[in-house]
């Protein structure tokens, strides 16, 4: 059995776990950093999460899920998939896990983020590379980093 295949993020934030955690659930936050697409969830294990947003000029889904787990302020877990790329069956096993880690100290929140395992879903292969030529989390985590303090000052 061949190692988990993982994209791995992590960045401090100058500000409370309960701001990172409203970036992280908040639709008209997410909106501002995530391509324009608001999360859209009542944040419980189980229930649909859904990343939606206006492209060229259509709403439209860019991203669905579920929720795994949820700890406010602490962790959120759920599963991914792209339902308008054809060549991925929209089956559970082709679903990636998105894992967010917060922990608040000193003042800074670092928040990890960790998606995979790419070698368990179709594509795999493909979608890491596709995921990793656009920098994985890194771009979005300084998004959201930039997004906090600027509003914290």
């Amino acid at each position: 059995m061949s190692q988990p295949l993982t994209v791995s993020s992590a960045i401090d934030i100058r500000a409370p776990a309960s701001a990172v955690w409203d970036a992280l659930t908040n639709p008209d936050m997410t909106k501002k950093y995530m391509f324009g697409c608001e999360a859209l969830s009542d944040w419980r294990p189980g229930s649909s999460l859904v990343w939606k947003g206006n492209f060229n000029g259509l709403d439209m889904v860019a991203v669905k899920g579920n929720i795994v787990s949820v700890e406010p302020g602490r962790s959120l877990v759920y599963t991914a998939i792209d339902p308008n790329n054809p060549a991925i069956p929209d089956i559970p096993e082709n679903y990636l896990t998105i894992t967010y880690d917060l922990t608040e100290q000193d003042g800074y929140t670092r928040l990890a983020v960790t998606q995979g395992d790419y070698n368990a879903v179709a594509e795999g292969a493909k979608r890491y590379e596709e995921t990793m030529a656009g920098g994985g989390w890194t771009p979005l985590l300084v998004q959201i980093k930039a997004l906090l303090e600027d509003v914290s000052k």
